[in-house]
Order: C-alpha cells, then structure tokens, then sequence
C-alpha cells in the first residue's frame, strides 16, 4: 500500500509522516527524516530549489520536479511497493502537478497530462495536511531560526507568502475532486500526538479492511476542526483574541506562540514574553529586534547565554545607550562575531567601526555586509581591500553576497559594479541590494526580474511613491502581499484603489499597510470593515493590536 502526504511547507507532513512511519512495522518511507531516499532525486531538487537559477521558467520546474518524483518513484517507492511493504511519501506528483498550476498559473490542460504520464500509479490514501499559510509561516520562521545550520532561500521563497496560500487553495481541490482517496486533517491548532494517533489509527484499518471503510470511519471520527474564531471588530478585541489563541498555542507550539508576538510589547504582551522565554528563548530573542522598552532589555539580558547570537541581532538599530546595547555588543563580540557584525548594518559611528575592526579577520564577509547605504571612502576603502587579492569576496557564492549586501540603496557607478559581478553568484542578494534606488538602472532589472523574484523586486520598492514602482505593485497586487508591504503609510489615489481593490484578499497587509493613515476616518473604516470580515485571521488580528495600542488612534475612533 502506498501513503502520501502532502500539504504546504510548514504544515507538519513531514514530523506527521514520519511519526505515524516509526510506529508501524515493515513501513518503508521515502523521505525518513526529511531526506530523499534516492540521491539523484536529491539532487534533482537541489538544482529546481537553488534561488541562483532564476530564470528557471515554469514549464522547465515542472519537469524538473516531476523527474525527481518519477525518480524517486522507480528506484525506491515502486520495488517496495511490489515487495508488499507499506510505503510512505512525503510529497507526490500532486506536489509538482499544484505548484505548476496554481503556484505558477500554468494552464491544468498542459500540467495535469504531464503529471499522470510521469507516474502511472495512484496512491492508495492520500493525507492531506491542513493548516493555514500563517500558522505554516511561523512553523517555518522557527524551524529556521532552530536550525543549526541556515538554509538558503529557495526559489519556492521568492515568489513570497501569496504561493503558500495558491498551493493550500489546489491541495484542497484535489481532496474534494477525489474524495475516495483524499482525507484532510487539520493542523492548525491540533496537538501532534493526538493527530499522530488518529492517522496511524487510520492506516491500521486501511491494511485491515481496506481504504475506503477505513476513510468512512475517519471522517466520522476525526479529531474536530477548532471552534468558529470570535468574530473581532475592534483593535481591542483583536487584541484580545490574538492574545486568546497566544496562550491555547503556548502548550502545544510554544515557538508559534512566541512568534506571533514578536514586536510586540505592553500589557498583557510583556507577562506572555517573559513566560514563554523559558520554553522558545530562541524565537522571544529573536522578536526583540529593534525593541528599546524596558521588559526587553531585561529580557534580552535573561537570555544572553542561552540565544547569545539571537540577542545579538536584535540590537540592530538600538543606540548605544538603549537597551544595554554598547555593553552586549562589546561582551558578545568574541562569543558570536558574524551576529554582532550583523547588528551593524549601516551604522557609521566610531563604536560600529571598532567593533568592525575587531571582527574583521573573524568574519570578513559578514563585517562587509553591515556596510549597507554607506557611501563613504572609510566605507569603500574595505570594501575594495576585501575584493581584491587572496581575499576576493566576489569570487565565491557568500562573498559575492556579503558584496552585494554591502552597497544596499547605493545608485554609483563602484556600486554598480559591485552588483553586477555578484549576479551571477549571489543573484537573490544582488537584487535586494536595489533597495531605494530610482534610477532607470534599477527599474530595468526590477522589470526583467519581477516574475522570477517577485517578493524581493517589491521589497526594494520599500516608501517609493514613484509612478514606475506603481506600476510594478498594480502588476502583482493580487499575488503577492508584499506589494502592501512596500507601501506602508503611502498615500494618495493609486495608493487608496490598491488598498480598496485587494483589501479582502491580503486583509492583514493593507492594514499594516495604512501605518498612520489608520488614524483617518477612512483608515478606521477600513480596518473594522476588515476585522468584522475576517475572522481568526491571526496576522490581521496583531496588525489592529498594534494599532490598539496608539493613543492617537484610540482617540480619535
């Protein structure tokens, strides 16, 4: 028998699968441990994955994904298959068959035949793992900052959170098209070893007594979906609520929990950091960055030696004097190099410099990358020394993207220079690094590189009122939030008919979007219009907390 699971990234296919594969016998699964069971399968992902290949077009990854699979499927899958083993796969061509069409928008007529001629063989049960694109995004937030070592973007990344929603909305059509095989669970606020229990509950009864009896009785004994969210049209009562879902998540996820409070502070927030700095320091260390209030300077010195490198980072763009920076840089320094040099970026004051000095011969790419916007000849003289010589950063992927990081909103000809030799080897960075720029340059390669990279091209466009960069956000306002992302606190009649246009498809981001306009009558409007529309949206929710805690705004509703 053979058993899939798929489900977007971030939704827990992998720890499910994986759990319910150790607790039955003879299982052979094809991806044990979040691992390929075949190399050449591997490396095949590796190459459909790697952001470096930016021009990859849509049909050419869908190939490319589907030799993985038929891989996979041939060498591994199909042989235990015909020895009678339960298989289990995490990831099918369902996987590849939903990213070309719905994530890529290729037409299904072109993308399923392919698919079916790929594998000829269906999957006996198909397990569907649920949740929503902002729950799977904190899930992957932290995973990332777990992570002993740090993964590279994938190419999957750059088309930004807009893809995980397209590829929910396909995953969940394919379970409602082919319900005899399809069973969804929901991951969203379950607890794992009841879903574990359920799902191998589940495939017992499929060996036993077939699939079909084993899904009549699944789904009428399924765990039950979490009860209807409050319906919220306040920035007090969201705020209430989010806080609400913060402490049923502290005991069955508590880095989700501390995820969705990072940048927050106040009350009723500040007690709930605290708590959870003891189960998730690493994920609380993280959500201080920037925070200058006096619960997160004693939180970050709580924390110092168990996220030291976490707390590090979080200094960026502190003051010497606020939060005990100068004494936690200086006393990190020598502990973690690369995340006090990380914490410099564009500082230009005679501590950020010795502290450059300092950890230059440690971690050289990453001191030349805080050199980000400064255009100064102390600035350019490190650049130039470190891409030259035996020490030529733009020879290598990392140098090549410490490089670019470096002349970040830099428009000169040195610059120039600099981003063009790191777009071979470090295009993704090369591409960040147009943050700010105007020039008719920059919009040439915001316009070549919009459909390949889209999440990072509206990035740069971060404040611009500019009639090119409007045009770019109308382009891919209704794929990608991060075009809302790009204009917070812009206004203006294009700026208003964007909001209004896309209001109900990133509900979240126009609002975080509207920064000081939410004081307006229309702003106010607009966000209670919002939160009495979408309920349990949890990022909508926090964007209205914040707003909740402005007096101003307070005020004036």
């Amino acid at each position: 028998m053979l058993v899939v699971f798929e489900g977007i990234d971030g939704s827990g296919k992998t720890t499910l699968s994986n759990r319910v594969a150790s607790l039955l016998p003879g299982v052979r699964h094809v991806r044990q441990g979040g691992e390929l069971a075949s190399s050449v399968a591997s490396a095949i992902r590796q190459l459909a994955r790697d952001s470096r290949n930016l021009l990859l077009t849509p049909r050419a990854e869908l190939f490319l994904y589907l030799a993985r699979e038929i891989q996979l499927f041939e060498e591994v899958t199909l042989p235990a298959v015909q020895r009678g083993d339960l298989v289990i796969a995490d990831r099918f061509i369902y996987a590849a068959e939903v990213l070309a069409s719905r994530g890529r928008g290729l037409p299904e007529d072109h993308v399923v035949p392919a698919a079916m001629a790929a594998v000829r063989t269906e999957p006996d049960l198909v397990v569907l793992v649920d949740v929503h694109p902002q729950v799977a995004r904190a899930r992957r937030r932290v995973r990332g900052l777990l992570a002993k070592a740090k993964a590279p973007t994938s190419r999957k990344g750059l088309a930004g959170i807009g893809m995980h929603y397209r590829l929910r909305d396909g995953y969940l059509e394919l379970a409602e098209r082919w319900p005899e095989r399809w069973l969804v669970v929901d991951n969203s606020e379950a607890h794992m070893d009841s879903l574990v229990s359920f799902v191998n509950g589940v495939l017992l009864r499929a060996q036993r007594h077939g699939v079909p009896a084993a899904l009549a009785l699944a789904r009428e004994s399924r765990p039950p979906r979490p009860s209807p969210p409050p319906v919220v049209t306040t920035p007090a009562e969201a705020k209430a609520a989010l806080l609400s879902w913060v402490d049923r998540a502290t005991y069955r996820e508590p880095h989700v929990a501390a995820c969705f409070l990072a940048g927050l502070h106040g009350e009723h927030v500040d007690e709930r950091r605290e708590n959870l700095a003891g189960p998730s320091p690493e994920v609380i260390a993280w959500g201080l960055k920037g925070m200058a209030d006096a619960v997160s300077a004693r939180l970050r010195l709580r924390l110092v030696s168990r996220a030291p490198g976490l707390v590090a980072r979080s200094l960026a763009g502190l003051a010497e004097d606020q939060g005990n920076a100068r004494w936690l840089f200086r006393m990190l320094a020598p502990v973690v190099p690369e995340d006090v040099a990380a914490a410099l970026d564009g500082r230009d004051d005679p501590e950020a410099w010795r502290l450059r000095a300092e950890l230059e011969p440690v971690v050289p790419h990453r001191v030349v990358a805080s050199l980000k916007r400064m255009d100064t000849p102390q600035a350019w003289e490190l650049r130039e020394r470190l891409s030259k010589g035996p020490k030529d950063l733009l020879s290598t992927c990392a140098g090549a993207s410490a490089m670019a990081d470096s002349v970040t909103g830099l428009d000169d000809e040195r610059s120039w220079a600099v981003r063009e030799a790191a777009l071979l080897l470090a295009p993704v960075d090369a591409l960040a690094s147009l943050d700010g720029i105007a020039s008719p340059r920059a919009f040439r390669w915001r316009e070549k590189y919009l459909s390949s990279a889209p999440r990072v091209i509206l990035c740069t466009l971060s404040g611009m009122d500019d009639p090119r960069a409007w045009d770019l956000r109308e382009a891919k306002a209704r794929t990608c939030k991060e075009v809302f992302d790009s204009m917070v606190g812009l206004d203006g009649a294009r700026a208003r008919r964007l909001r209004e246009d896309c209001a109900d498809t990133w509900p979240s981001t126009v609002v975080k979007s509207l920064g000081p306009l939410a004081r307006a009558p229309w702003g106010r409007e607009l966000l209670t219009g919002l939160l009495s529309r979408h309920a349990g949206n949890l990022s909508l929710w926090k964007h209205a907390m914040v707003l909740a805690s402005d007096e101003d705004w307070a005020e004036a509703a």
